[in-house]
């Protein structure tokens, strides 16, 4: 399933087409229930160390995925399947969501970017919570705390996600791909630093057919019409 996944990022990635990725699961009240254990069990500690490093490499090739990616959340969304979550841009969840990053009942932590992309989400002290107690928590909670953007009812995610991923879909898709740069890269970064690099990232956009469809499109009070050039 791992190397599934890595396949369709690439192949997502080297598709100028694309304009939004969608993750969903089609078992019924499971996201990604994360690592088996039983399989787990049988493995040595380095081929343990072999996955958790590909797991790793995977999703952090899912963050840096130049489209807008979103988590269609609906049941479980446990280790290694809430940190693949935690690795998308968006998070759409039900109510019948639960999520968890339940390590270190297992005497591990985890490994695949939860302990560094949870307390950039949600605050270092209630990922800290999470974390030190293996604490499961429902959709309502998680939105409270931003772990998610939307908690709706069980069995709507995915159409909340759509409504979203359309919304993306008729702006700039180049404009989208920048704001995503500028944004992801900005973020680590000090403010004169971050500010140069959303002006790079403004700069790449002004000689665009797409911003002068934009501006026309405005003028004529019609839908523009982006092609990504």
């Amino acid at each position: 399933m791992l190397s599934g996944l890595q396949y369709a990022f690439e192949a997502v990635n080297k598709d100028a087409a694309a304009k939004v990725l969608m993750i969903c699961s089609s078992v019924p009240k499971v996201f990604c229930a994360g690592a088996d254990l039983k399989e787990r069990k049988t493995m040595s500690p380095s081929d343990v160390q072999n996955f958790v490093h590909s797991l790793r490499s995977t999703f952090s090739y899912l963050e840096e995925l130049y489209i807008p990616t979103i988590a269609v959340i609906e049941g479980a969304a446990l280790g290694g399947g809430l940190e693949m979550a935690l690795s998308c841009d968006l998070r759409i969840c039900g109510e019948n969501a639960v999520l968890g990053l339940p390590e270190t009942g297992l005497a591990i932590i985890p490994g695949a970017g939860g302990t560094q992309r949870l307390p950039r989400l949600v605050g270092k002290s209630k990922a800290k919570e999470l974390i030190f107690t293996g604490q499961k928590i429902g959709g309502r909670d998680a939105m409270s705390m931003g772990l998610v953007n939307y908690c709706v009812a069980a069995g709507e995610a995915r159409a909340k996600a759509l409504e979203i991923a359309r919304d993306i879909n008729q702006k700039g898709p180049l404009a989208i791909r920048m704001a995503k740069r500028a944004i992801d890269g900005g973020v680590e970064l000090d403010m004169a630093s971050a500010l140069a690099l959303e002006e790079d990232c403004y700069e790449q956009l002004l000689h665009t057919k797409d911003r002068l469809e934009g501006l026309a499109a405005f003028a004529e009070r019609r839908k523009p019409n982006y092609t990504g050039q």
